[in-house]
């Protein structure tokens, strides 16, 4: 989902995050702790990725949060599948397509607007590991990035 339409409903979509994450933490047994509910909260909020740092800035209440108190909780949160970490961008996102069921995501990044648009990849998905399966190769991770101009940035340089 892009920037924009999550931003369209922001309340109800951060709300539905946050209610997913409780509902994930309470069925796993794990700490939905202030930190991480914070930081999840106030990337839902964001209109773009933020890094680490920003978050850290973002948090702070009556004193510094260190940068890597929010790593612990982004690393939570990303091993929970809340959230995505936008590698191009060093920055994350919260996960708009629950739950992913181990589907790889495709994120369409504009280099203008910084908008990043998650989009479903099962095809995608299907025909990259049947070619990796025939050379025998064995993924780590996949995270599938392209960089590029949004619908709207290619509209009104068209202009």
């Amino acid at each position: 989902m892009s920037i924009e339409r999550r931003n369209a409903g922001s309340k109800k979509a951060s709300a539905a995050l946050l209610s997913r994450a409780e509902r994930l933490c309470h069925d796993k047994n794990l700490r939905f702790t202030p930190m991480r509910r914070r930081v999840l909260a106030e990337l839902a909020a964001s209109t773009e990725p933020l890094t680490a740092y920003d978050l850290a800035d973002r948090v702070r209440e009556e004193k510094r949060v260190a940068p890597v108190t929010v790593y612990r909780a982004l690393e939570f949160l990303l091993d929970a599948k809340l959230i995505h970490r936008i590698v191009i961008r060093n920055a994350y996102t919260p996960c708009d397509h629950a739950p992913h069921h181990d589907a790889t995501p495709v994120f369409l990044v504009c280099t203008h607007c910084g908008s990043v648009e998650e989009i479903p990849s099962e095809t995608f998905q299907h025909d990259l590991s049947e070619t990796i399966a025939e050379i025998g190769f064995e993924p780590k991770s996949r995270v599938f990035e392209i960089e590029g101009e949004c619908a709207r940035c290619h509209a009104s340089s068209d202009r």
